[in-house]
């Protein structure tokens, strides 16, 4: 007796031995193969503009999480009925349920039904593979025993629904309510929280938009076991079951017009924030963006029309980016007619720039140095430098041109004598803005590149002069936000004062003349413009043209429009040249809504003089000289002239004796002049000469006028 006493005694201590063996080994299993980062579920990234209007989405998985105390309680009712009616009294596992599946298991002779509780779906759908094995489930019971001991039953049940896939795309219940119902989760009524809660168990089967009848029937079936379990009354399982389910989707696609912004954020994403793509389609951020959606939607719907393009160019392609430049936010681009997704980014190809580089490699820097003005002289001839002839485009001279004009007409000439002079300055002024020349021969002067630049980069560069001398670089995201709300990337665009106040209003005014009366006049816009032109010749096709821009600004905003082919041949090249570009920048304008508060005109900052309207200089042709009597035996010459109309013109007297003129004094603004105290037996001729004070250059003399002493009687 006392034998088996010990035996039995021995078994018990083995059983207990045994189970608290197998116990702890669940117990560090399951816990070991809990990973917390693998319940970091997959969320769509959201893209909206200032406004607050979502733009885009970016996921692998469409999901967006809700906190479980968001979820409406007859929703959370519908999955626990139809998913594991048990789900707030097991630890995991629901021995009930395990017997069930196993007898039936058994009958079939193999793995044919799961019986898993909410929180094995989750250690499964979280940690393991779906294949169907013993060992896999032993795993699946171990993982949902250790998810018990670390989380609350809500925390279970909101991971749980924030992960379950739902068809057509939609994971989890905050996406698939957007989907099915276009609703939040919040607003969900019985019967869609019943229907979404039939879904998961064969989401493509029991679709309502594929499969309408199977949905019905599933989502009554759900009904019915929420009514045998508690949840609803026998009256409102029959009112929820006669209602109709959806017929449609309400996916949201991201609109083709934006496929180049979207690119462009996340390479700024990951170059500025270190926030790769992968990450960023896996993350759940919300990013701010700069964005103008008409003028984005525009842009993208204007590129398509062949008519804005030169006639014969099939295949032409183009490049557009406008930015704000007292911010740098840029709000729209198109990296091409048919951009497509991380492909050729047509905005940031370096191209030659023409005629769109006289501003920023000649005529901006020759301002800094102080030494000329708007109205300075310069040379408009045939020249030849070592080798190099340029030419102007109409193969016109007129031998000096002001720095006014020769921009306006894009004078090569002119442009390039004056970088000749000023290329030491010329190479400082452009780093100063961003752009690293390395050529250093006077081609540079009208745009001939090695490497050449792209649109963002002169957009950039010209900003010095639409933003009052102060340089500022583009950029695509305002700020970026994790899902947990933590700003964790914030736009601070670095401003450089690259050039005074007073030169880029100069700038402004020559650009803005450019447009009213220069090569950027083609095509009209209601937006104040200004800006210059881009033209460069293919020299294997006469005529031909290889790229045309136009790069310029509005009072808000600066911009660039390219066109050309990515490889330009002798069968495909642009037949016409920047009035192209300069149309379609300016009807992308005008399909823009002026923005609030946006400005009719430039406005001349209070502390910098404007550019005057040039000076007209007219002959003199009617000069008379009479004499008066002043007394004393001397006389006065009373000289008068028809001035010029415009009242800045100088007069300067010269007084001529024997074929040598002498200056003798000078007026400003009118006709007359008195010449005080002459010798009645020593007078002279006089001559007046006509002076620009703004090219400081003299016009052509008058008529020489004489004295006689029949003037002092009248005769």
């Amino acid at each position: 007796m006392r034998k088996k006493v010990i035996i039995w005694g021995l078994a018990v201590c083995l059983f207990l031995l045994v189970s608290t063996g197998i116990y702890l080994s669940s117990v560090i299993i399951g816990a070991a193969a809990i990973d917390e980062k693998k319940l970091v579920l997959n969320e769509t990234t959201e893209l909206f503009n200032k406004n607050g209007e979502k733009l885009a989405q970016l996921y692998v998985e469409d999901r967006e999480t809700v906190d479980i105390d968001d979820i409406p309680k007859h929703v959370k009712q519908a999955f626990i009925a139809i998913e594991d009616v048990r789900f707030y009294d097991h630890q995991g596992i629901d021995p009930r349920a395990v017997i069930r599946a196993l007898y039936r298991d058994i009958l079939a002779g193999s793995m044919v039904e799961g019986g898993s509780t909410i929180t094995q779906q989750l250690a499964k759908n979280a940690f393991l593979t779906n294949d169907k094995t013993f060992f896999r489930k032993t795993k699946e019971v171990l993982i949902a025993m250790g998810i018990e001991r670390k989380f609350s039953k809500d925390e279970i049940l909101g991971l749980y629904l924030n992960q379950i896939y739902f068809g057509n795309g939609a994971y989890g219940i905050a996406s698939a309510a957007e989907l099915y119902f276009n609703k939040s989760v919040q607003e969900l009524t019985v019967d869609e929280a019943a229907l979404l809660a039939g879904i998961p168990k064969a989401p493509s089967h029991y679709s309502p938009v594929a499969s309408p009848d199977r949905s019905v029937k599933r989502r009554n079936t759900v009904l019915a076991v929420m009514e045998r379990n508690g949840f609803l009354s026998a009256e409102e399982t029959i009112m929820y079951q006669g209602k109709t389910v959806p017929d449609s989707l309400h996916q949201e696609e991201n609109n083709q017009a934006y496929f180049t912004y979207i690119d462009m954020v996340l390479d700024e994403a990951e170059k500025k924030y270190n926030i790769t793509s992968e990450q960023i389609y896996r993350g759940g951020y919300d990013i701010v963006v700069p964005l103008n959606k008409e003028m984005q939607e525009a842009s993208h719907q204007l590129f398509q029309q062949d008519e804005y393009f030169p006639e014969g160019a099939a295949g032409t392609e183009a490049a557009f980016i406008m930015m704000d430049h007292r911010s740098g936010g840029v709000i729209a681009v198109q990296g091409g007619r048919e951009y497509v997704r991380r492909g050729l980014n047509r905005v940031q190809v370096k191209r030659q720039p023409g005629s769109a580089m006289k501003p920023l490699a000649v005529y901006a820097p020759a301002l800094e140095t102080g030494k000329y003005h708007p109205y300075s002289l310069l040379k408009d001839e045939k020249m030849n430098y070592n080798g190099y002839s340029p030419r102007n485009y109409n193969d016109t001279y007129r031998g000096e041109i002001t720095m006014v004009d020769a921009l306006t007409e894009s004078t090569n000439t002119a442009a390039v004598w004056l970088y000749d002079h000023i290329r030491t300055e010329s190479d400082a002024w452009l780093k100063s803005v961003g752009l690293h020349v390395k050529d250093n021969g006077l081609a540079v002067a009208l745009g001939g590149l090695s490497e050449g630049l792209s649109p963002m980069e002169l957009t950039g560069a010209y900003t010095a002069f639409s933003n009052l001398g102060n340089q500022v670089d583009p950029y695509f995201i305002e700020s970026i936000t994790d899902r947990n709300g933590n700003i964790i990337g914030k736009a601070n665009p670095e401003i450089r004062k690259v050039m005074s106040s007073q030169n880029a209003w100069y700038m402004i005014r020559m650009l803005e003349n450019v447009v009213k009366h220069g090569t950027g006049s083609a095509g009209s816009t209601a937006y104040p413009l200004a800006g210059k032109t881009g033209t460069t010749s293919f020299s294997e096709v006469e005529g031909g043209t290889r790229d045309a821009w136009f790069v310029g600004f509005t009072p808000e905003w600066t911009g660039a429009l390219w066109m050309g082919y990515d490889k330009t041949t002798a069968d495909q090249y642009l037949q016409a040249g920047s009035s192209f570009p300069t149309k379609l920048l300016k009807e992308i304008l005008n399909k823009t809504p002026q923005p609030e508060n946006s400005r009719s005109r430039f406005r001349k900052p209070e502390d910098v003089q404007d550019l005057e309207a040039p000076v007209k200089v007219e002959k003199i042709d009617d000069l008379s000289a009479s004499l008066s009597l002043k007394g004393g035996g001397l006389f006065n010459v009373h000289l008068s002239w028809t001035p010029n109309q415009d009242e800045r013109v100088i007069y300067r007297i010269y007084e001529v004796d024997n074929g040598k003129s002498n200056e003798i004094a000078k007026v400003e603004g009118t006709g007359k002049y008195v010449i005080e105290g002459v010798n009645l037996f020593r007078l002279r001729e006089y001559m007046v000469v006509p002076y620009n004070p703004q090219t400081e250059q003299e016009g052509q003399p008058s008529n020489v006028a004489d004295v006689t002493v029949g003037s002092l009687f009248g005769s």
